[in-house]
C-alpha cells in the first residue's frame, strides 16, 4: 500500500469498494499508470464487504447483460492474473416461477440471454427438483437454469481488483478522505483531502453510499440513497450438496446461497427501509444496522416455504447492511453533465459485484476514448434530472427500488412512490377527464384514457392490458379525426446570439438556416458519427433559434451543447422548458378544428410542413410548429404557461363539433410505431449512425463547414452495408414484442427489436429493430429471406421492411 500522498496523478478514484478498485484496475492495466485510489477506510469497508457475492449473467437490459457478462469472464483471469483468490465457484443459478406471468417474463429473459451468448435452459419444476433436491416445487410451473453462472468472496474479490491495479502501476491509499473536489472552469481538476490538494486530469466519484454527498458539495446530481437490505446465514446443513446452485424465488422476493453447507437467505422485499436519510456518517465502517425481525418475517416465512428443510435448521446470523440505490433502479454512471471530466460510479441497487466488471471497463474507456465504448443510455447519469437529488425524493421512491429488483418487470410499469412531482399545467385538467398518468423524468403523462365508469389504473400483464382498447380508440381518433396530446414534458432551450447558427450547424447533421420561422429535423452526431440526439431546431430569427428534445434527454443534451460551444463564439442557451406548456393537435381534421379558433391562414399553401410561425389563439399569441410525431397532418403549440389552460379549455369547447379525442403516450407510441418514427435512446443510441437507422434524409453531408461525425460517416457510407434497420411485422400472430427480443435471420440469430407495440391502425403487432450480417444486409440480401422473433422462446414469422409500413412517402403529413 502506497504511504506518501502525491501532489498530482492522471486521475483520482474516489471510493475503495468494488467500483472504485475495478475501475483502477482497468486504468492501469490500459495503460494509465498515474492513478492514484483513496480510500477513506480500509478496502471493501462500505457495502462491498457484506455482499451476497453472487455472480448472475442475465439482467433486464442489454447493457446490464453486457456489463455482468464481461464481470463473469474477467473473475478467473483476474485470479490467474494476480494470484488473489477471489473464491469464485461456478454453481449456476435458477430462477422459478410459481405463475404464468412470472413464467412469462423468465422465458422472454432466457430468449434474450441467448442473443447475448449466455447459455440458459427453460427447465421443468421436475427438472428443478433435480438441481435443487431440497425445494418445494408443488406450487411451480418452471424456472430458468444458467449453469455458468456462480458465486464468490466479495472482499477477495475486491482485493484482487486492488492488488491488479497496483501490478499495473496504480497507487492506492486506505484512511485518506476527500472532502471536496477542485474545479475550474467547470471542470474537474483534483481533490481535496485531510492529507493535503491533489491535482489531476480526471477525477472518479466511487464513493457508494457517499457519492451523493460528495456530489452535492460541488453541485452535481448524483441520487442514490441507501436502503437497510436483509439477509440470515443457517447453521451448517449435511444434507446441503456443495455446489447448489444459487436460487432466486422473486415472486417471493427471496434468494439463497450455499456456501460452506450453510445457506445464505436474502430478500428484496416489496416495501424497504430507507437509511442514512440525513446522510451516511464519515465513521461508518464495516457497519451493521440494528436486527428488524418484524420486519424479514415475510421473507422467512416465504423461504420456508421454498425450502422445507428450514424448518429444523437453526440460524447462525442475522444481518442488516445498507445498500444503495437509485431512482429508477439502474446504475448511476459515466461523465457528469454539470463538470467535465468528472465521471461517476455507483448507485448498483445491490448488483455492484456481479457488474464491477464491466463498470471498470466501460468507466476507463470512456476517460480513454472521450466517449462510452458500448449504448450505456439507461446507466448514463445525465438521464437524471436536477429535482433528483432532492433527499425527500429519494428518501420517498428508496422505499420502491429496492423491491423492483424482484418484482415483475411488467411492460409500462409504472413506479408508485415519490409522485406527483412534475405537473403540466393541464393535468388537473387532464386528470378529471379520467387520464392514467405515466411517470418521464419526473412528469406526469397521460398514457391512456379511461371511459367514464372505468377507474383509471393499470392492471399488468404480457398480454393485451387492460387499456388496450382504449389506446385503440384514442389511435384511431388521430388516425381518422383529430386528437390532442399534451406534449408539455418536451425539453425546450433557446439558443441565441450572432454564432448561433454557426454553433447549431456545427453540432447538427442537417442544414440549419434558411428562411425564419422554419422547422428542421436533426440528429446529432459523436465524432464515430452516433447519434447523441434527436431534435427539431427552429430558426425564429437570424441569431435565435429553439430545439426541442424528449424529456428524458434535456439535461444530457443541455450538457452536449454547452460542451461543444467553442472559445469566444457568441451563443448563450437558456432552458425555457418550464415555461411553455405544448399542445398536439394532430390528425385530419386538425386544420378545419385550429381554423375556428384562429384567424391565421392555415392552409397547405400558406403554412407548409415545417413552419413555425406565431398565432393568435383563444386570448393567447401561442407559436404553431407544423411538424408530426404521429405521422399525420398536426401542429404542436408552444403556449406561454400562463396562458395554457384557457387555450385548452377553448379547444375542448368546440371539441364534440370535430371529433376531437384526448389521446395519451400509448396510443402515441402506437402511432409513431406505424409511421417508423425512431425513438431515441431504444431505436437511435449513441452506437447507432443515421445511415445504419435510415435517417440519410437528414444528413446534408454537403453543407459549408461540415459537422461533428462527418469524416466518419463518408468513411461508412463508402463502405457495403454490414447493420442497418428494419421494421417488423407479426401479421398472423396475436403474440406482442416490446423490447429486445432476438431477431432469427434464416434460422440464426441476427439482431434485436429495439421497441414495439401495437399498431392498431394496421391490426398486428410492430417493431422496430436492427439486423446485421457480415456478407452484408442490403436489400437484395433481406427481400426473400425468412425472418422470425424468438418470444419467450417460441420464433414466431414476421413480414420485414425497411420502409415503414403506414404512409411511407409521409404524404399524410404533407396534406
Amino acid at each position: 500500500m502506497a504511504t506518501e500522498l502525491p501532489l498530482s496523478c492522471d486521475v483520482v478514484v474516489i471510493g475503495g469498494g468494488i467500483a472504485g478498485c475495478s475501475v483502477a484496475y482497468h486504468l492501469a492495466k490500459s495503460g494509465v499508470t498515474d492513478v492514484v485510489l483513496l480510500e477513506r477506510r480500509v478496502l471493501g469497508c462500505g457495502t462491498t464487504w457484506h455482499a451476497a457475492g453472487l455472480v448472475l449473467q442475465l439482467r433486464s437490459t442489454e447493457s446490464l447483460t453486457w456489463l455482468a457478462r464481461y464481470t463473469t469472464e474477467l473473475v478467473q483471469e483476474l485470479e490467474r492474473e494476480t494470484g488473489q483468490s477471489t473464491g469464485y465457484r461456478r454453481t449456476g443459478a435458477i430462477n422459478v416461477a410459481s405463475d404464468g406471468e412470472r413464467f412469462e417474463e423468465i422465458r422472454r429473459n432466457a430468449s434474450v440471454a441467448r442473443r447475448y451468448g449466455i447459455e440458459a435452459h427453460v427447465i421443468s419444476p421436475s427438472e428443478i427438483l433435480r438441481l435443487w433436491p431440497h425445494i418445494n416445487s408443488e406450487d411451480l410451473i418452471g424456472g430458468v437454469y444458467t449453469p455458468n453462472d456462480g458465486q464468490l468472496n466479495a472482499v477477495d474479490f475486491n482485493q484482487a481488483y486492488a492488488k491488479g491495479a497496483r501490478l499495473y502501476g496504480a497507487k492506492i491509499f486506505e484512511h485518506v478522505e476527500v472532502t471536496g473536489i477542485i474545479i475550474e472552469n467547470q471542470k474537474a481538476c483534483g481533490v481535496k483531502t485531510a492529507s493535503g490538494d491533489i491535482s489531476a486530469r480526471y477525477v472518479v466519484n466511487a464513493a457508494g453510499m457517499w457519492a451523493r454527498q460528495l456530489g452535492e458539495k460541488c453541485g452535481v446530481v448524483v441520487p442514490s440513497h441507501a436502503a437497510e437490505h436483509f439477509y440470515v446465514v443457517t447453521e451448517p446443513i449435511s444434507e446441503l450438496p456443495a455446489g447448489t446452485p444459487v436460487l432466486r424465488d422473486p415472486g417471493r422476493f427471496t434468494y439463497f446461497k450455499e456456501d460452506a453447507k450453510k445457506l445464505l437467505i436474502g430478500s428484496f422485499e416489496p416495501r424497504a427501509k430507507p437509511w442514512g436519510v440525513q446522510g451516511i456518517p464519515a465513521d461508518f465502517e464495516f457497519g451493521q444496522l440494528p436486527d428488524d425481525w418484524e420486519h424479514f418475517e415475510p421473507a422467512l416465512k416465504n423461504a420456508l416455504h421454498r425450502v422445507p428443510m428450514l424448518k429444523d435448521v437453526g440460524l447462525k446470523l442475522f444481518f442488516n447492511g445498507p445498500e444503495s440505490f437509485t431512482p429508477d433502479n439502474m446504475f448511476a454512471v459515466g461523465e457528469t453533465p454539470e463538470v467535465k471530466r468528472l465521471f461517476v460510479a455507483t448507485g448498483f441497487n445491490s448488483s455492484g459485484i456481479q457488474s464491477s466488471g464491466g463498470i471498470g471497463k466501460v468507466v476507463a474507456d470512456w476517460i480513454l476514448n472521450g466517449s462510452p465504448s458500448m449504448d450505456l443510455g439507461d446507466i448514463d447519469i445525465r438521464r437524471f434530472a436536477s429535482f433528483q437529488r432532492n433527499r425527500r425524493y429519494l428518501r420517498d421512491r428508496t422505499v420502491e427500488s429496492l423491491g423492483l429488483l424482484h418484482a415483475m418487470h411488467w411492460p409500462f410499469r409504472q413506479k408508485e412512490t415519490a409522485r406527483p412531482v412534475r405537473l403540466s399545467p393541464f393535468h388537473c385538467r387532464l386528470e378529471s377527464r379520467n387520464a392514467c398518468f405515466g411517470e418521464a423524468a419526473g412528469w406526469e403523462r397521460p398514457n391512456w384514457f379511461a371511459p367514464k365508469g372505468v377507474k383509471a389504473e393499470y392492471r399488468y400483464s404480457y398480454g393485451r392490458q387492460n387499456w388496450f382498447e382504449y389506446a385503440a380508440n384514442e389511435h384511431q381518433a388521430v388516425r381518422n379525426a383529430v386528437g390532442l396530446l399534451d406534449l408539455s414534458s418536451f425539453g425546450k432551450f433557446v439558443i441565441q446570439g450572432p454564432d448561433a447558427e454557426k454553433f447549431l450547424n456545427h453540432i447538427s447533421a442537417n442544414k440549419l438556416g434558411g428562411e425564419s420561422d422554419t422547422v428542421v429535423y436533426t440528429p446529432w452526431l459523436n465524432k464515430r458519427g452516433g447519434i447523441e440526439a434527436d431534435v427539431t431546431v427552429t430558426k425564429l430569427d437570424r441569431h435565435t433559434f429553439w430545439v426541442i428534445t424528449g424529456a428524458a434527454s434535456q439535461r444530457r443534451d443541455l450538457s452536449w451543447m454547452r460542451q461543444h460551444i467553442s472559445a469566444g463564439e457568441q451563443v448563450e442557451i437558456t432552458d425555457i422548458t418550464s415555461g411553455y406548456a405544448v399542445l398536439g393537435i394532430m390528425g385530419p381534421r386538425s386544420r378545419e378544428l385550429l381554423s375556428k379558433l384562429t384567424a391565421d391562414d392555415l392552409s397547405a399553401h400558406s403554412f407548409p410542413f415545417g413552419t413555425s410561425r406565431e398565432i393568435d389563439l383563444a386570448y393567447a399569441r401561442v407559436r404553431a410548429s407544423r411538424i408530426t410525431n404521429v405521422g399525420e397532418l398536426g401542429w404542436e403549440l408552444y403556449i406561454p404557461s400562463e396562458f395554457a389552460v384557457p387555450v385548452f379549455d377553448t379547444i375542448m369547447a368546440i371539441a364534440p363539433d370535430h371529433d376531437l379525442s384526448l389521446v395519451g403516450y400509448h396510443a402515441m407510441n402506437s402511432l409513431r410505431m406505424e409511421c417508423g418514427y425512431r425513438h431515441w435512446g431504444h431505436d437511435i443510441t449513441d452506437q447507432d449512425t443515421p445511415l445504419e437507422a435510415g435517417l440519410q434524409f437528414a444528413v446534408a453531408f454537403e453543407k459549408p463547414g461540415g459537422f461533428i461525425g462527418r469524416d466518419r460517416l463518408l468513411e461508412m457510407r463508402s463502405q457495403p452495408r454490414q447493420r442497418r434497420l428494419i421494421f417488423v411485422a407479426l401479421k398472423n400472430s396475436d403474440a406482442l414484442i416490446y423490447q429486445d427480443e432476438p431477431i432469427y435471420w434464416n434460422g440464426n440469430v441476427a439482431g434485436h427489436i429495439t421497441s414495439g407495440a401495437y399498431g392498431y391502425h394496421l391490426g398486428c403487432a410492430l417493431g422496430i429493430g436492427y439486423i446485421s450480417s457480415e456478407g452484408g444486409a442490403d436489400e437484395a440480401a433481406i427481400i426473400g429471406s425468412k425472418f422470425e422473433v424468438d418470444i419467450a422462446g417460441d420464433r414466431v414469422p414476421v413480414e420485414v421492411s425497411l420502409k415503414p409500413f403506414y404512409d411511407p412517402r409521409r404524404r399524410k403529413v404533407r396534406l
